[in-house]
C-alpha cells in the first residue's frame, strides 16, 4: 500500500476500538463480581460488544464500519447500566473515538491537498 492509499482515519479509529474491545470483554467480570449480574448476560452482552468492537475495526475501509464504530460507543455507554464504572469509560472511548474520526479526516483532507499540489508542480 501507497503512502496516498494509507488511511490515517482507519488506523487511529482502529486502535481506538481495539482497546476498546480488551475494555469492554474485560467488563464482564467485573459485572458478576461486582454487580452481581447473572454470568450468561455479562459474558453475552461483554463479548458480544467487543466482537462487535473488532468487526467494526475489520470494517473501516466502508462507511459502515464507521456507522458501526459510533453504534459500538453508545452501546459501550450503556453498558453502565450493568457495570457503572462504564458510563465513564465508555464515554471516554466515545470521547476518543470522535476525535480519531475527526482528525483522521482533517488529516486525511489536508494530505490529499498537498498531494494534489504536489501533483501540480510536476
Amino acid at each position: 500500500m501507497s503512502e496516498r492509499e494509507r488511511s490515517p482515519r482507519r488506523g487511529m479509529c482502529a486502535a481506538v476500538l481495539s482497546l476498546e474491545a480488551v475494555v469492554i470483554a474485560l467488563s464482564a467480570p467485573v459485572a458478576i463480581a461486582v454487580s452481581d449480574v447473572s454470568p450468561t448476560v455479562a459474558i453475552s452482552v461483554g463479548v458480544g460488544l467487543a466482537v462487535a468492537c473488532v468487526l467494526a475495526a475489520g470494517m473501516l475501509r466502508t462507511r459502515r464500519g464507521y456507522d458501526l464504530g459510533w453504534a459500538v460507543q453508545g452501546a459501550a455507554i450503556g453498558l453502565g447500566f450493568l457495570v457503572t464504572t462504564m458510563f465513564f469509560l465508555g464515554a471516554l472511548f466515545a470521547l476518543l473515538w470522535g476525535t480519531a474520526d475527526l482528525l483522521g479526516r482533517r488529516i486525511e483532507r489536508e494530505r490529499a491537498e498537498a498531494f494534489a499540489r504536489f501533483d501540480a508542480q510536476d
